[in-house]
């Protein structure tokens, strides 16, 4: 009697190794940061100062340094990148995942310094000031969304679900701008909340 062979089962697209989708990350974030600048974004602020932390919207340096009060939006971005991908992937790893949420944002980056989003947000937003990411910023945010992703990975529906909600609601009331409003502002400017946010905010 011949004994059956055994086959090796084939190892999933869908399941990297961590070692494997880091260097994947690195290169998405390498990509982005010289598809960037190939578009003419400044490495740091043109004021040659890096700050940790940058709190006034209303101003030249927003979107300059490494941290402002967009960069808790690029947060829920993970926390949205999570679900979509968690919805599509159910047999994926979770290195995989995370890669695809990675390459899902640095397509957003790209075209978000685009000079035609760049010029949007000009024109129908109060980002009056904006001309484009400076790639420290850009990277940052990218960081920010892998932090929200492992956040969404590691804590519980109901308190991601809080987070995003306080998150959104934080942002409304101290800024006058969340993701929602930047979404709603980008793809159909409304005046009535144009109007409002130049009213106040930081």
């Amino acid at each position: 009697m011949i004994a059956a062979t055994r086959q090796a089962p084939t190892a999933s697209p869908l399941h990297w190794s961590w070692p494997l989708a880091l260097s994947a990350i690195a290169l998405i974030l390498a990509v982005q940061m010289g598809g960037e600048w190939m578009m003419g974004r400044l490495p740091i602020c043109k004021c040659g100062t890096v700050k940790l932390w940058h709190g006034v919207v209303k101003s030249a340096e927003n979107s300059q340094h490494l941290t402002d009060w967009y960069t808790f939006s690029h947060i829920l971005h993970g926390f949205i990148f999570y679900a979509v991908l968690k919805f599509l992937f159910p047999r994926a790893s979770m290195a995989f995942r995370l890669v695809g949420a990675f390459l899902i944002e640095g397509a957003w980056e790209l075209a978000e310094n685009s000079d035609w989003i760049i010029n949007r947000y000009r024109a129908g937003t109060i980002s009056f000031d904006y001309y484009g990411d400076t790639l420290v910023n850009s990277l940052c945010d990218s960081l920010a969304m892998g932090l929200g992703f492992v956040m969404a990975w590691r804590l519980p529906v109901s308190v991601v679900v809080a987070i995003y909600v306080a998150t959104e609601a934080w942002l409304a009331y101290f800024i006058r701008d969340n993701l929602a409003l930047n979404v709603i502002m980008l793809i159909h400017p409304v005046e009535a909340i144009k109007v409002w946010q130049a009213a106040g905010g930081a």
